[in-house]
């Protein structure tokens, strides 16, 4: 037989619980925008009209299942109260009502095409991507990332990205650069670079394992299959870096391949595409440059 103590303090766990949880809430904090924040309720902030979807989506789906937690709890302590042993001595024996019966069929159906309908429309505009006016092929690395630029887009290059070292970060810091663009575990060296108000395909695939291309801001996210090709679409609408991860488990150093893309202004990015071409210019075109002439 247990303790009153025990007791006591198994009766008091909800109430810390409940606690806890408060203290929690009110310590946690809106989600930053390209990046977590410590505490963070919520999703990331948004910049594509495909996240604004999965943001509103959500918070509808949440005040749904609120009400219907709670319309269920109600019901639960309506039937303790009113139809306990006690005030019911001689229980009733009906056993069929048409109008209930009636009522959790077409209620429970009626919820599901209400959640249906906007669930495939986001389908629908996450799948379906628009006429691209840029191309990006992501390639999943155990463990870091590599991209292409194709060069009938003005391209014709290819590089890979690192997560930044801890003593790399310091440097970029101590140089000058703003600590939020270089965050622990999501820096890179080298930026994935793209114009603002620009729809871009990434086509995404693996050379080794499973990987998964994800940027919570872009609303994004899909596998990296080695041997396949998948592709997702964004446009974002604010210039800025925004982080994303691998999120799908790959091996030791999952957590270390983070996601880097910086939206920039079309003359910004203009340039860059200048110094891109010279900056990731692979050894092996100087022979082929040699032949042609």
């Amino acid at each position: 037989m247990r303790s009153p103590r025990l007791l006591n303090r198994g009766a008091s766990l909800p109430i810390l619980s409940a606690l806890a949880l408060a203290l929690g809430l009110a310590g946690a904090a809106q989600a930053g925008t390209g990046q977590p924040s410590p505490w963070q309720l919520g999703f990331q902030g948004s910049v594509t009209e495909v996240m604004d979807f999965v943001t509103t989506f959500h918070n509808w789906l949440l005040v749904l299942i609120t009400a219907i937690t709670l319309f269920v709890l109600a019901l639960l302590v309506y039937v303790i109260v009113r139809f306990n042993e006690k005030r019911n001595p001689t229980p009733s024996r009906t056993t069929h009502h048409v109008g209930l019966e009636v009522a959790w069929t077409i209620v429970p159906v009626l919820i599901l095409v209400a959640i249906a309908i906007p669930s495939f429309q986001l389908l629908r505009k996450q799948l379906v991507t628009p006429a691209a006016d840029l191309t990006i092929k992501a390639t999943g690395h155990a463990w870091y990332w590599s991209y292409e630029y194709p060069a009938d887009q003005n391209g014709g290059f290819s590089f890979e990205s690192n997560m930044l070292a801890d003593d790399a970060r310091q440097k970029a810091i101590a140089a000058g650069r703003p600590a939020t663009e270089v965050p622990r575990l999501l820096a890179v060296d080298n930026e994935v670079v793209v114009p603002v108000n620009k729809v871009v395909r990434v086509q995404v695939t693996a050379a080794d394992v499973l990987h998964a291309f994800a940027v919570p801001s872009f609303g994004i996210k899909v596998d990296a299959v080695p041997g396949r090709l998948n592709e997702t679409w964004f446009k974002a609408e604010r210039e800025g870096l925004y982080f994303g991860q691998c999120s799908e488990l790959c091996g030791q150093n999952h957590a270390f391949m983070p996601i880097a893309v910086r939206v920039v202004s079309e003359e910004r990015y203009a340039a860059w595409l200048a110094e891109a071409k010279t900056r990731y210019a692979r050894i092996d075109d100087a022979p082929r440059a040699v032949a042609a002439r």
